[in-house]
């Protein structure tokens, strides 16, 4: 229960928890936009849901190659439906406003020193666009979100949640709440755009729920609960989504996402390229590695070198990621 926490870390996680909940709703994509994307059909001047999630994927790929946190992924994604479900942007425009996007939350939740340059950026996404593309896209999409950069997004939901339960848990239970494995299910979950239907708050709980039934623990039943009712998500609701999340999760389900070395997606630099990168770029001379499953497009020039092309981050038959 939520009484084995001490009572000063309690009622900080809730008072964290009331101000998150009080903010949520404030900076969300627009289901009426969300839904329009939905059911657009795919014939390449509109935008699509199959669109939309690629790019996601393609994002989550270059979190890992940097090397930037959940954090940083969830806030791009926010950026990213925000805008879809603002305006009409053409596929063609589609990798602008994603690294964009992308840029944007990097700027708001890294390190300086751990920002990339957009030369650099743009580079190892192999996009055609210029600098000043980049930036005159950042500037529309501030525009568009109102300058709200500080968006509620369900990886903070997640931490808060997971620090209450696990603090209720006993020293030998605690390793069955593994907080990189739920960061791991939240990233599938951010692919699918379905799930940006819901509230952060709701998402977050949907997966811990999820995971304490999964790793049969029962005696937190009773913090749930509190949560719940403290977070104001009625039993509909929170059965509607758990029962989404628990369909996504299950396409990803043949590989251990929460066991990184099992694969890894290798990204190829070529000597050329390698030479105008920032040097904190690449730690490993030849072959950095991501922790993530993936499928890497790599283009061969006509001199045998080898340059970094577009990540398709495809889920499919033969390339899954799981998070069970």
């Amino acid at each position: 229960m939520i009484e084995t926490l001490a009572a000063s870390e309690t009622l900080e996680l809730l008072r964290q928890l009331s101000v998150l909940l009080d903010q949520e709703l404030r900076c969300q994509p627009k289901l009426s936009g969300l839904r329009i994307i939905e059911s657009a059909h795919d014939n390449g001047l509109r935008m699509t849901a199959r669109l939309r999630d690629f790019e996601v994927k393609d994002l989550l790929s270059l979190i890992q190659f940097f090397g930037f946190g959940t954090e940083t992924f969830s806030l791009t994604v926010n950026y990213l439906d925000r805008f879809l479900s603002k305006m009409k942007v053409q596929p063609k425009h589609l990798g602008c406003v994603g690294l964009s996007c992308f840029y944007l939350a990097v700027k708001a939740t890294e390190e300086e020193r751990n920002v990339p340059l957009a030369t650099d950026l743009i580079r190892i996404s192999q996009y055609r666009f210029t600098v000043s593309d980049l930036m005159r896209m950042e500037e529309i999409i501030l525009e568009k979100l109102c300058g709200k950069v500080k968006a509620t997004t369900a990886f903070q939901f997640l931490q808060l949640y997971h620090s209450v339960l696990h603090g209720s848990l006993t020293y030998e239970r605690k390793k069955h709440l593994n907080f990189e494995r739920l960061e791991a299910q939240l990233k599938a979950c951010h692919c699918r755009i379905v799930l940006s239907k819901a509230k952060p708050s709701v998402l977050a709980l949907s997966i811990l729920v999820l995971e304490a039934e999964e790793e049969k623990l029962p005696e937190l039943e009773g913090t749930i609960e509190h949560l719940q009712i403290h977070s104001k998500i009625n039993d509909r609701e929170l059965s509607f989504w758990k029962e989404l999340v628990s369909k996504c999760l299950l396409e990803y389900s043949s590989s251990k996402c929460s066991k990184p070395n099992v694969q890894k997606l290798k990204w190829i630099v070529s000597g050329r390229t390698a030479r105008q990168l920032k040097h904190s770029y690449y730690r490993i001379a030849h072959l950095p590695t991501i922790p993530e499953s993936g499928f890497l497009k790599e283009s061969i020039r006509e001199d045998g070198s080898a340059d970094l092309a577009r990540i398709s981050f495809c889920i499919g038959a033969e390339n899954q990621l799981d998070i069970s």
